[in-house]
């Protein structure tokens, strides 16, 4: 994907932003969930600052499947850890998250990005989710403890919000909706306030330095193949040029966020925050329904949008929530504003990922 165009574009964007980036300057910095939706796209920023700028940033990536990861990171010379020399930048750790981290660099940073992310794997896989969510992180904060890491960032989510109750109508950060516990699909959000406290726990306990981001629905040309939310499923139908599928009546009203600006946030967030602070990512010019999405998308592929009821694995893995906007005042406060609104982050996205095909 590095070799499109608009692609290139959007990582060229980000990286000459004016964040702070010299803070990273040869530093290590360790990324689990590496390739996924945002941290894959986080990667790429980092590695053009490496390439244009010799920062040095040395980047390990960890996942389960060194295979994956060569094949999203194919554009750089991808090593494995046990076989890096000294002029690696970016390096893969094969690693399950919820294991001890056996790893004997040292690490300035740490990103945790791993977790299921969408309805079918909720669904299919709710023990997994919890334990990848709250085991992992309770691994990266030991190895974190013992190696001095600098600062972790912890990606939580919109979704600890639960549901509106009405009291309000954007989510600050120190808001809570309802979420009924006694779910398997609760897994998901309550594991995410559990790893909120338990980095709280870490701060108070060992004097640990951690920045939380609460990410609204994010996406982007860099989602998985597998993504079963609903814009990701809107966004493959417009790609593919077929009718949008909306199987509700659209009338859920939450916060959105191209990858650019989320990874913008990111960095904001890691190099400027607070420590112990919580940080919502969104931006109000992308907030609305998803009829309205499904009816953007279809204009872009000059389809209609229809009506569909899911399946019944994939509606058990849907958000409850009806309403979720988020208030990103606080991360405005430390310089933050969106590069895309809406309609011109899902053309971006639909752009890139029609060209994509059209080169397999």
């Amino acid at each position: 994907m590095i070799s499109n165009t608009r692609y290139y574009s959007d990582i060229k964007t980000a990286a000459e932003m004016d964040l702070g980036y010299d803070a990273l300057n040869n530093r290590t910095i360790l990324i689990t969930g590496a390739s996924g939706l945002i941290c894959s796209f986080f990667i790429d920023v980092l590695m053009y600052r490496n390439q244009k700028y010799h920062s040095n940033i040395k980047i390990i990536a960890t996942g389960r499947n060194m295979e994956k990861a060569k094949e999203r990171f194919r554009a750089y010379d991808l090593k494995s850890v046990q076989d890096a020399k000294d002029e690696d930048l970016l390096l893969f750790l094969q690693q399950d998250v919820v294991l001890p981290m056996e790893l004997e660099l040292k690490v300035d940073y740490i990103i945790h990005g791993a977790s299921n992310t969408h309805p079918r794997a909720y669904a299919q896989d709710p023990v997994g989710t919890i334990t990848a969510n709250i085991f992992g992180l309770y691994q990266l904060m030991e190895f974190a403890t013992k190696n001095q890491t600098k600062r972790v960032f912890v990606m939580s989510s919109v979704e600890i919000y639960g549901e509106n109750n009405g009291d309000v109508e954007r989510f600050k950060e120190e808001d809570l909706g309802y979420i009924d516990s006694n779910t398997a699909r609760a897994g998901y959000p309550e594991s995410k306030r559990v790893c909120e406290s338990l980095a709280q726990s870490y701060i108070a306990q060992y004097g640990m330095d951690v920045v939380l981001g609460r990410f609204c629905r994010i996406y982007g040309p860099t989602m998985g193949k597998e993504d079963s939310k609903a814009l990701a499923q809107f966004i493959r139908n417009a790609v593919k040029e077929e009718d949008i599928v909306l199987k509700s009546e659209g009338n859920q009203l939450y916060s959105y966020c191209y990858v650019l600006d989320a990874v913008t946030a990111m960095l904001t967030i890691l190099l400027k925050g607070e420590n112990g602070v919580v940080y919502n990512i969104a931006d109000e010019a992308s907030d609305i329904t998803l009829k309205q999405l499904a009816q953007i998308l279809a204009q872009t592929s000059g389809k209609k949008v229809v009506f569909e009821l899911p399946d019944a694995v994939e509606a058990a893995g849907y958000s409850k929530a009806t309403k979720a906007l988020i208030d990103s005042s606080r991360l405005k406060s430390l310089g933050w504003k969106a590069y895309y609104d809406i309609e011109q982050g899902l053309q971006q996205t639909v752009t890139i990922l029609k060209e994509q095909k059209g080169q397999e």
